[in-house]
């Protein structure tokens, strides 16, 4: 839009530069230079003296053509400012809501690095529908999340006060994916050491430095080139379950994953049997295992009669949308 303008304002500019310069070498029979230098006086109302003295017709030519460049002008330059200030407008207002809405957050996720691993991190959690804040220093790629309407804050996340701007201390996990290990290992220590609560999942590129994390205190680390292989693995001797996978993952009518509801103390599902709770029965959603406690073993396809208790597990497949509503009724 603005080069639009930009263009249309030189060629008025141009127009009237010419004809000023033709008008007086026509109507006054200047030579060339002394119609381009009363041109540009005029043009530009410096206040210099007529070039020669100027007959009736050219006084009355000078009149319009005055008229005409210096509106051209404040028009070009009115233009110009109205961009800049606009802009810089609209961003400091853009930066005062996404501050706003940072700053009402409160048990949502952190996300460390909009790098190549980041953007698949950012898309689960906007798929997922979950709450999330983005930290990342690279002015381009800010740019992307400002386009996505992504709430993200421009700093260095090793650094306490970033990691605060975007509340650590009301949030409830952080993952980070930085490009070095030695940058995520420091992203982890200043996380948990500001809010020891925190879930903190972190990226690893060597294998060496996935205990230095873990003792950084990391919850867990995560290595892409492992999983990587991993994958590559089980598309080549179990591809029918990566396929069902891939569909589950990538399906567009409908967002179906894994995952978890916690039974508390306080949740209407604790004390009852699995049947009793309506879960077995739910559209769109399956039950798929139960881990009793901080038991490490998981019991597969559990019985009707399984008692839920307080610090179980249910492990859910289905619609996001509704494993979203059954662990609102949970809570």
């Amino acid at each position: 839009m603005l080069f639009k303008k930009a263009v249309v304002i030189g060629l008025a500019l141009f127009v009237v530069f010419t004809g000023g310069i033709v008008g007086y070498m026509i109507i006054e029979r200047w030579p060339f230079l002394d119609s381009i230098y009363m041109t540009v006086i005029t043009l530009a109302s410096v206040g210099f003296m007529e070039v020669h003295p100027l007959s009736h017709d050219g006084r009355i030519f000078t009149i319009f053509l005055i008229l005409g460049g210096t509106g051209i002008l404040v028009y070009g330059i009115s233009t110009f400012i109205a961009f800049i200030v606009e802009g810089e407008l609209s961003d400091t207002l853009r930066r005062s809501k996404m501050r706003k809405h940072i700053d009402a957050l409160s048990g949502h996720y952190i996300i460390c690095g909009a790098g190549q691993s980041g953007k698949y991190i950012i898309d689960e959690m906007g798929k997922t529908l979950k709450k999330f804040v983005v930290i990342e220093k690279n002015l381009e790629k800010t740019k992307y999340l400002c386009d996505q309407n992504i709430l993200h804050l421009q700093g260095d996340a090793t650094h306490n006060a970033t990691l605060q701007a975007v509340g650590i201390d009301r949030a409830c996990g952080l993952v980070t994916t930085l490009q070095s290990d030695a940058e995520n290992l420091l992203v982890v220590f200043t996380a948990k050491r500001l809010n020891p609560k925190l879930r903190v999942i972190s990226q690893a590129t060597e294998e060496e430095s996935e205990q230095k994390i873990r003792m950084a205190g990391a919850d867990s680390v995560v290595m892409p080139n492992f999983i990587g292989g991993l994958r590559m693995v089980s598309e080549l001797i179990r591809p029918s379950v990566v396929s069902f996978l891939d569909v589950m993952l990538r399906a567009k009518e409908k967002t179906i994953r894994v995952d978890e509801l916690s039974i508390g103390s306080t949740s209407p599902f604790m004390g009852k049997q699995l049947q009793a709770t309506g879960l077995l029965t739910k559209k769109d959603c399956s039950v798929v295992a139960l881990r009793k406690g901080q038991s490490e073993s998981y019991e597969f396809n559990p019985s009707p009669d399984t008692l839920l208790n307080d610090g179980d597990t249910v492990i859910l497949m289905g619609d996001i949308n509704t494993i979203n509503s059954i662990k609102g009724d949970a809570r």
